[in-house]
């Protein structure tokens, strides 16, 4: 079936990227508020995709991650094809169902919010890979740490502001202030919990060298 232990591990860490990048896309047009802070529903699943992205990064190299990047952009863009087709097909509308109204406000909303998200989500991850290939030839195997919360610093800075500059303020949903806010929010968001979740990292690089060196 797979000709090796390493391409199992991609698979199942592909499976995890992809399926946490798709989720982010959907539910990513629901703003929240947490106390001054405003921010997308979006971010929740986003650490995932950091750690497979850092995981990938180790044990696949930059190839393994910008491929996994454009087969991940195609499918979200496939999302976006098949939401679009579906607010144009009127609903069977019964006291049960959804309506297209209200099938509209949630999806048809998003679209525009998708296509803002696959532009950020490329060039974040293209810079991702890049600064994380360059802290690793400089530091070798160690300090994972550095490699990457480093990538995740720059490459999630210039993710937030895209994704909330095209999808909500250039659209006028909110104001310069909001943007600001909210950009700001996700990405401090992003970051501590992408800090916070280093140790497993650790664990996934200890867990998948462990299955791959077992006989």
């Amino acid at each position: 079936m797979f000709q090796s232990k390493k391409d199992t591990v991609y698979l199942i860490l592909a499976g995890i990227f992809i399926t946490n990048a798709i989720v982010a896309e959907l539910i990513g047009g629901k703003l929240i508020q947490i106390g001054p802070f405003i921010m997308s529903l979006g971010i929740l699943p986003w650490p995932i995709v950091f750690i497979t992205t850092d995981i990938i990064n180790e044990h696949f190299g930059k190839d393994g991650v910008k491929k996994l990047s454009y087969i991940t952009a195609g499918l979200i863009a496939y999302c976006i094809l098949i939401l679009f087709i579906g607010t144009k097909i009127p609903a069977f509308i019964t006291g049960e169902t959804v309506n297209d109204e209200q099938f509209h406000a949630v999806f048809g909303q998003g679209l525009f919010i998708m296509i803002a998200s696959i532009i950020a989500f490329l060039v974040s991850q293209m810079v991702d890979v890049s600064i994380f290939w360059f802290l690793r030839n400089k530091t070798g195997k160690k300090m994972i740490w550095l490699r990457s919360t480093g990538s995740t610093l720059i490459s999630q800075l210039i993710d937030s502001f895209i994704v909330s500059g095209i999808a909500f303020w250039l659209t006028g949903k909110i104001s310069t202030s909001q943007y600001l806010n909210m950009s700001l929010t996700g990405y401090s968001f992003k970051l501590l919990l992408a800090i916070a979740l280093t140790p497993l990292i650790y664990l996934g690089h200890h867990l998948i060298e462990k299955y791959i060196e077992a006989n």
